[in-house]
């Protein structure tokens, strides 16, 4: 019972960042233009061509460490092993609340992403509670 609540968690958070990462390397351009705008966009993507190369060279190699956790992710869901659900959930947890806080003390401060960092904390704690949620109900099928 436990298990599949796991496996469907792994594949939801795996099917995410495969597809982001997918995105992010891809069609970074659409993405930007999608979610922030198009005059944001433009001043998200660089003024100069080098600076536009080393934002496109970094998108693509984000979106590739995305997907390869994605991928990670998808061969995690297929673990048996109880006790590893428990540790795999707990770093999760511990990784989202990492993100949330990075995003508060410095994401927020740059001034071309400064509206967005509330909506990417919120998506940060969503994905850690998740986990939490998974953690809740392994403890009462434990002790009950």
């Amino acid at each position: 019972m436990v298990s599949s609540g796991f496996f469907l968690i792994c594949m939801l958070h795996s099917l995410v960042a495969l597809t982001c990462g997918s995105l992010m390397m891809f069609y970074s351009d659409e993405v930007f233009v999608f979610s922030h705008g198009k005059d944001l966009a433009i001043k998200i993507l660089g003024s100069t061509p080098h600076d536009q190369l080393l934002i496109r060279t970094s998108d693509s190699f984000s979106g590739l460490l995305l997907f390869a956790i994605g991928f990670l992710l998808l061969m995690v869901a297929f673990v048996k092993d109880r006790e590893f659900h428990s540790f795999f959930a707990k770093g999760c947890v511990l990784l989202h609340i990492s993100m949330a806080i990075w995003r508060i003390y410095f994401e927020r401060k740059i001034e071309v992403l400064g509206h967005d960092w509330m909506r990417l904390v919120v998506g940060d704690i969503v994905l850690g509670l998740s986990w939490v949620f998974f953690l809740v109900y392994s403890w009462r099928e434990k002790y009950d």
